[in-house]
């Protein structure tokens, strides 16, 4: 699949042959992290490996409920429901096409799909996966009671020094209060360039702000000995906004 990156033909994913056992997603991130660059820098790696790992949590870890007094007449119709029907009628709701319209096996199969659940909590950036969050938090504020501090941390990598450091630009100072940068046009093209360096810089940033300023230790997973600016923190939940 990815002549240029794998001249030779070896190294792969999901080599049976290998010793040591490796996941796909281990592999594929490892790939990203190697001094070389290659792979951040191709042009379908990135997406094609992102779309294999969201099929697969998908049919890994989708499941179907529903109630208890249906569940036998409608496992007994999902199984009479044919692929060909289901892919069908998928492709008009994608579309948005009106369902009014929809006869014979069509609607049969939409009525019977309202009275399944889609239950997909592991997958990110899911509907599932939202609410599985909020019940997290809510879990928190039955235990800790009601959060002290809300905040949004979004960090710019395209105007941060640590940012073109990370990218590979050798000639930004940091030991400097003003560090001297390229122009902004250069800076976000850095970014479109590497955008696993802004993952990591994130990363980073967000690590730096609970450790210094809010007094996190992450390695025994409870707040320091002398705390943060706000003293000592019981406890913290945080979560990732994914956009379109």
């Amino acid at each position: 699949m990815f002549r240029t990156l794998f001249p030779c033909g070896i190294g792969g994913f999901e080599d049976i042959a290998r010793q040591t056992a490796l996941s796909f997603e281990h592999q594929a991130e490892y790939y990203l992290n190697l001094p070389d660059r290659a792979f951040r820098y191709h042009h379908l790696y990135l997406f094609i490996v992102l779309n294999m790992l969201q099929c697969r949590a998908a049919h890994l870890h989708m499941f179907f409920t529903v109630r208890k007094l249906n569940f036998d007449p409608v496992a007994c119709k999902l199984t009479q429901v044919s692929p060909a029907v289901l892919e069908n009628l998928a492709q008009k709701l994608e579309c948005k096409h009106q369902i009014s319209g929809l006869t014979g096996d069509k609607k049969g199969a939409l009525a019977l799909l309202q009275q399944v659940n889609t239950i997909s909590a592991r997958i990110p950036g899911s509907h599932a996966s939202n609410i599985y969050v909020c019940n997290e938090i809510r879990s928190y504020f039955s235990y800790f009671g009601l959060p002290h501090l809300f905040f949004t941390f979004n960090p710019s990598p395209a105007h941060s020094p640590i940012f073109q450091v990370m990218y590979g630009d050798h000639t930004v100072d940091l030991s400097q209060c003003f560090p001297f940068m390229v122009n902004g046009c250069k800076c976000a093209l850095h970014l479109a360039h590497d955008p696993v360096a802004g993952a990591d810089f994130f990363e980073f940033m967000w690590r730096a702000c609970f450790s210094h300023l809010l007094g996190c230790d992450f390695d025994t997973q409870s707040s320091s000995d002398k705390g943060g600016i706000f003293g000592r923190i019981r406890a913290f939940y945080g979560s990732s906004e994914y956009t379109e």
